[in-house]
């Protein structure tokens, strides 16, 4: 049964923590000089996330470290295409590199029988983690699951990379929307099997991100992101009511309400772009944010972190939040920066 005494959790069960929580996107990374250290024996990046003794001790380092409210699981949201069957690699200094899907036939192999096998390291990551953070007294902090949402996954299986729009993907989902549905329905369904898998084997709550939500608009940001992440919600409502659902639609914009309200999450992530009263007035009277301090003010530290976090208390004190980042840790953030944010938020009272 989930514990309601996690700060965390009792926000996203909306019920009313003595404190407001945090925890930070990229917390387990680059910045930390443990983990730099860690990676360096890892070879290949997907050695060190299918490597589970390893991969829970990268979850564990921020928490060792902050004492963070959420220790989220470190994976990448590629090892879907992956576990289905994609070829995915990651070479230094360049991110991921996928062998790019052109055509409804290039997907036809995909397997969604290979997901629960294939992610096997993830899941016994899933219970180390657990079963260190009641061992080492972090009985407060939340296990946050997560995967990318289908939209975002795309994107990157078509376009074989990163990319500054993701043309293709855009093209092909506009041009012949048919075999483009196709792609995100295999998506959708593996989001659904290895969110599920996740939390069998020990997450609290689970996080969607849609990490490039803002590059549609209109009836395309109804179709490929709001209706797939719908049925994912619905899921979850089906099988796993019990496991909260946070979904971060970075850059949405003006479409955030949208999202927040016609997916069936429980609550929704903002980036730095969003008003902070807007914010207040638009979303939190209905369901709780998580947000949205700049990953560029934690960077800078100093008078600009702190009047950055004051300015989000001030226009959130008393309302359901979550602390969190519009976006990543920078991996150049001096680590005495992410000390002071922890030493300033813990002091918030709900």
């Amino acid at each position: 049964m989930t514990d309601i005494r996690k700060p965390l959790l009792e926000v996203l069960q909306r019920k009313k923590p003595e404190r407001v929580p945090f925890w930070l996107m990229r917390q387990a990374g680059r910045y930390l000089p443990e983990y730099r250290e860690l990676r360096a024996s890892t070879g290949s990046f997907l050695n060190l996330v299918y490597d589970p003794e390893k991969a829970s001790e990268v979850t564990m380092q921020p928490i060792r470290r902050f004492g963070m409210d959420g220790a989220i699981l470190f994976s990448d949201i590629l090892v879907i295409p992956d576990a289905l069957g994609q070829k995915v690699v990651f070479e230094a200094g360049e991110g991921p590199k996928l062998q790019a899907l052109t055509s409804e036939i290039d997907f036809l192999d995909l397997n969604l029988d290979r997901i629960e096998k294939h992610l096997v390291p993830v899941f016994e990551t899933i219970r180390i983690t657990k079963q260190k953070l009641l061992s080492e007294g972090f009985d407060q902090t939340a296990l946050i699951g997560f995967c990318g949402s289908p939209w975002t996954v795309a994107c990157y299986m078509v376009e074989g990379s990163g990319s500054k729009d993701f043309s293709k993907t855009k093209s092909w989902a506009k041009d012949n929307p048919d075999s483009f549905q196709k792609l995100i329905n295999i998506l959708t369904a593996a989001s659904c099997l290895y969110l599920s898998a996740q939390i069998k084997a020990g997450v609290e709550c689970v996080q969607l991100f849609e990490s490039h939500a803002g590059i549609l608009d209109g009836d395309q940001f109804e179709k490929w992101i709001i209706a797939p992440t719908h049925k994912i919600g619905e899921y979850m409502k089906d099988f796993h009511a019990e496991i909260p659902v946070i979904g971060f639609p970075r850059c949405a914009g003006k479409q955030t309400p949208d999202y927040a309200f016609e997916t069936l999450i429980d609550c929704v992530g903002l980036d730095q772009g969003v008003d902070l009263n807007w914010a207040a007035s638009t979303l939190m009277p209905h369901l709780p944010v998580q947000g949205n301090l700049s990953p560029d003010l934690l960077l800078a530290g100093g008078n600009a972190l702190e009047e950055g976090l004051e300015k989000i208390y001030t226009a959130w004190q008393g309302k359901p939040f979550i602390l969190n980042l519009g976006h990543g840790v920078i991996k150049e953030t001096p680590v005495q920066n992410v000390q002071k944010l922890c030493d300033i938020v813990r002091g918030w009272k709900a």
